[in-house]
């Protein structure tokens, strides 16, 4: 079996070929030819949880990604991971490697998947909301998208969004609301439990990106999820907590515009008029871990990288 560490997968992981295979995951999704029940997850004393996301995808193979989320860590990063992979045919372990590098590079591909699909052509400026490791990766993700004028990021410590801001080449707004409006593309990265961006202050036409999980409340007003064009993962969006979004619970199947597979594939329309506001809500699933990790593991045999170790003899 092979092992792969945060600092093997984040060498190995090609940025540019995520988003391809994340299309080409979700679209496999939608088409019904995936395996992948809804995550589960065990609560620690209520101070988080363990979550278990397992599935098949035909074109990235069989594994399940095991995280933690806990999100009162300040000394390392709120959602901690390991992917394990394993051989379709024979059930076999074959890797094991870092998780939580995957999840930050997922997510932020699949939202800048969703944005290069529902965003208006004419988009210029984008406004990140968060300032831990989801904004960084959402600010490179996020930055061929479209050929952005102005990119501004906003937090609840004006210092640590100005230090992101320096690092990615962005501007430090003073407030959420200051940098909501007028941006064309707002992308929202936290753990709040209460909306960070409101109703009132998108201008027409804004496509808003959310994928900041809690347990209750969430990220996104719900005038917003009422009034825009919302595109799932998948539908298992809509159920509580852990599998969906607590800014979704309670909403049926005719709220949703259509799934992220069904955008790539052109079974759905995404955007249909410059004024609409649209809305991706994600709570990330297993199948772009496995379509990150594939692209893992492809590389390190291809360069001979991480350490084999033999959890035990194979006997005929």
């Amino acid at each position: 079996m092979l092992v792969l560490t945060r600092s093997d997968v984040e060498e190995l992981l090609d940025l540019n070929e995520l988003e391809h295979a994340l299309a080409r995951a979700h679209a496999e999704l939608s088409s019904g030819s995936v395996s992948m029940p809804p995550r589960i997850a065990a609560w620690a004393n209520e101070k988080g949880l363990l979550g278990a996301m397992p599935a098949y995808l035909p074109s990235a193979g069989l594994g399940c990604k095991l995280v933690t989320l806990f999100p009162g860590n300040t000394d390392r990063p709120t959602h901690q991971a390991a992917i394990m992979l394993f051989d379709p045919d024979t059930g076999t372990p074959i890797a094991l490697m870092d998780g939580t590098y995957v999840t930050e590079a997922r997510t932020a591909g699949a939202a800048a998947l969703a944005a290069r699909l529902l965003a208006r052509e004419d988009a210029t400026v984008l406004a990140i909301l968060g300032t831990g490791a989801q904004a960084r990766a959402h600010a490179h993700a996020f930055a061929g998208v479209r050929d952005w004028s102005e990119i501004r990021i906003a937090g609840r410590d004006y210092g640590k969004a100005q230090a992101l801001a320096d690092e990615v080449g962005a501007s430090a707004a003073a407030s959420f609301e200051d940098a909501v409006r007028g941006a064309d593309v707002v992308a929202a990265t936290t753990h709040s439990p209460e909306p960070v961006v409101r109703r009132e202050w998108l201008s027409p036409g804004t496509h808003v990106s959310s994928v900041g999980a809690t347990q209750s409340g969430g990220e996104v007003d719900p005038a917003i999820v009422a009034d825009a064009t919302l595109v799932v993962e998948t539908l298992a969006a809509l159920a509580p907590p852990p599998a969906g979004a607590s800014e979704l619970a309670g909403l049926d199947e005719s709220a949703v515009h259509a799934e992220l597979g069904e955008l790539v594939s052109g079974a759905r329309p995404g955007r249909t008029t410059p004024v609409e506001t649209t809305l991706y809500k994600s709570v990330g699933v297993a199948v772009q871990d496995l379509a990150a990790a594939a692209l893992v593991l492809a590389a390190a045999r291809e360069r001979g990288a991480g350490l084999t170790i033999e959890l035990e003899e194979i006997h005929a």
